[in-house]
């Protein structure tokens, strides 16, 4: 009575690892930023606080003028400010 057992159990064994899920498809590949636009936008809400972070940037303000802001943070707190370029402004 023991074989016909040990031979269920082995079929039931073996057929485990063939009905396995397939593996899930690769994650998408990032869209590469257009190299046309590389000033970026501040958001709303507005930051209210930065930390004292120095990264300066350039920043585009209204009317067309630039100034120079010591982070993107503290760049967009401005209200003035539409978006910044990084590093500080060059007269090109």
């Amino acid at each position: 009575m023991g074989r016909p057992l040990a031979v269920i159990l082995v079929l039931l064994l073996a057929g485990c690892g063939t009905s396995q899920p397939p593996a899930p498809p690769p994650p998408p590949e990032p869209e590469p930023v257009p190299e046309e636009s590389p000033l970026v936008l501040c958001s709303s809400p507005r930051p209210q606080v930065c930390t004292m972070e120095y990264n300066p940037v350039c920043a585009q303000l209204d009317g067309g003028r630039v100034g120079v802001y010591s982070s993107p943070c503290n760049a967009c707190a401005d209200d003035n400010v539409g978006g910044y370029l990084p590093g500080v402004c060059t007269d090109e």
